[in-house]
């Protein structure tokens, strides 16, 4: 998950400058009108890995917002007094009251992750630890506390560089808490982004902070929590926002934005490669294996990307009794009548057949987001609702492969064009595809978010740059027999 937060991203101390003074008077601003009115009480929760700055960051929040109004809480392993009390008691007893805002450093997932780490406890347990927690945190949101969780995050080269600054200053030696050692980077890693799947929900979801650029990564922190902060202050006093949507206030590089769109294949490699592929594709579908299995393919992309084409090299050595192409358009009144999953749960195949997705559930969290038609919390919240979805899936044994067709604003106008001056394309070209293009930013943020937040172990996405359609097709073709393979 989170691929964005793994791409460099970097702010100049020029632009920090310049944009400092605007992130402070929101931060404080917001702050303030929370303290005298006393709607809700804000939690700051920060974890990550050690060297990533999680201290320098929030020692920048102090210096922007009054301090009077702030405490920070850290806590290491439970003294006598805690020891005595239920694991929850320490956190219970430090909660802030309305109007106070409260740093936890140390949080509730430190236990579990830690003993995880050193193998203390096994998946089962672990898993059991975090759903306690999500528990806790849904109380939380109930009870109007605005719930914001950091997790900092900081490849493997970076980190260890910053441990060899950090041991060389006496002062900061008791920040290196043995679980999160440079040689437990893998586990922390590993786990951490359990812990952030399974518990980031609506009411109280993760932020990933990439950390190599202390300047995005403390404009990315303030960003978020003023937002964060005001969006609950409008929300009312009786409004049901317990946390923000994704903040895309800083401009930060995506998953989405860094698909090479210059790949390309000749003609006769195409052709060469398609029919190898195709053949491939066709006895593996064909197999005892297989027939115990099934799979389910999902499409999306920008618009005109060559969903359709794509699908059409898939289904042609396939079949046609085993699979079936769902085009997934604005849902009916019938639909809208019932949770939103419920169409999907319907087109869910037979074990052994085949499932296509012409879009998919993924547009809750992208036209449904950009247009208005979803809550921000009901899209918000969608993201855990769609990975627990494909978990059922695969753990019943489907193999889900997914797809994000990417291609240049430039060349979906060439291609939008193309199919107006072509009669039997025609079809292919509506208003609300040139409405939507007036909204690419909007789109390309939405789809960031969606590929950071919904790209798990179970079920990848890949992305796939379709400028050239070609190249396209044979990713498609090569990521599918690959994974079967791989699966079966």
């Amino acid at each position: 998950m989170f691929e964005s937060a793994h791409l460099p991203q970097k702010m100049d101390k020029k632009t920090f400058r310049k944009l400092e003074p605007e992130l402070r008077q929101a931060l404080l601003s917001a702050q303030l009108e929370i303290v005298e009115k006393k709607p809700f009480s804000t939690i700051i929760l920060v974890d990550g890995l050690d060297g990533a700055g999680k201290g320098e960051a929030i020692a920048r929040l102090y210096e922007w917002m009054d301090a009077r109004h702030i405490v920070c809480n850290a806590y290491g392993e439970p003294m006598d007094e805690a020891r005595l009390r239920p694991r929850l008691w320490r956190y219970w007893r430090d909660l802030p009251a309305k109007g106070q805002t409260a740093v936890v450093f140390g949080s509730w997932y430190q236990k579990a992750l830690r003993d995880r780490i050193f193998d203390k406890i096994d998946d089962r347990t672990f898993e059991s630890e975090l759903t306690k927690i999500r528990l806790f945190e849904e109380m939380l949101a109930h009870e109007g506390v605005l719930l914001l969780k950091f997790w900092f995050l900081l490849p493997k080269e970076d980190q260890e560089r910053r441990l060899k600054k950090i041991r060389k200053k006496e002062v900061a030696r008791h920040v290196l808490a043995d679980w999160a050692a440079l040689k437990n980077h893998a586990k922390a890693s590993e786990h951490g982004e359990k812990i952030i799947l399974e518990t980031s929900k609506g009411h109280a979801p993760w932020f990933v902070i990439p950390s190599q650029d202390p300047e995005f990564r403390d404009a990315a922190l303030a960003q978020t929590l003023a937002s964060a902060m005001r969006l609950k202050l409008e929300d009312g006093e009786n409004g049901s926002i317990a946390a923000p949507p994704v903040v895309s206030g800083l401009r930060r590089q995506s998953a989405v934005d860094a698909v090479d769109l210059t790949a390309s294949i000749s003609k006769a490699d195409y052709e060469k490669q398609r029919d190898e592929l195709q053949e491939r594709l066709g006895d593996i579908s064909d197999t005892k294996d297989f027939s115990k299995r099934g799979m389910i393919l999902v499409f999306q992309g920008n618009d005109a990307a060559g969903k359709g084409g794509a699908i059409r090299r898939v289904i042609r050595p396939l079949d046609p009794r085993i699979y079936q192409v769902h085009p997934i358009s604005a849902p009916s009144d019938e639909e809208k009548a019932r949770p939103y999953l419920w169409r999907f749960w319907r087109r869910v195949p037979r074990k052994g057949h085949v499932a296509i997705f012409d879009r998919s559930w993924y547009e809750r969290v992208l036209v449904e987001r950009v247009e208005g038609y979803a809550g921000h919390d009901d899209w918000l919240r969608a993201y855990s609702e769609i990975n627990e979805f494909e978990e059922e899936l695969t753990g019943f044994g489907y193999i889900v492969c997914k797809f994000w067709l990417a291609i240049s604003a430039e060349e979906q106008l060439r291609r939008f064009k193309a199919r107006e001056e072509t009669a039997y394309k025609q079809h292919k070209i509506t208003d609300d595809d040139w409405r939507n293009r007036l909204k690419w930013d909007q789109y390309a943020i939405a789809a960031g978010d969606m590929i950071d937040r919904t790209s798990t172990h179970h079920a990848p996405w890949t992305l796939i740059s379709s400028e050239n359609k070609r190249h396209a097709r044979i990713e498609v073709l090569k990521t599918i027999c690959n994974r079967l393979e791989e699966e079966l």
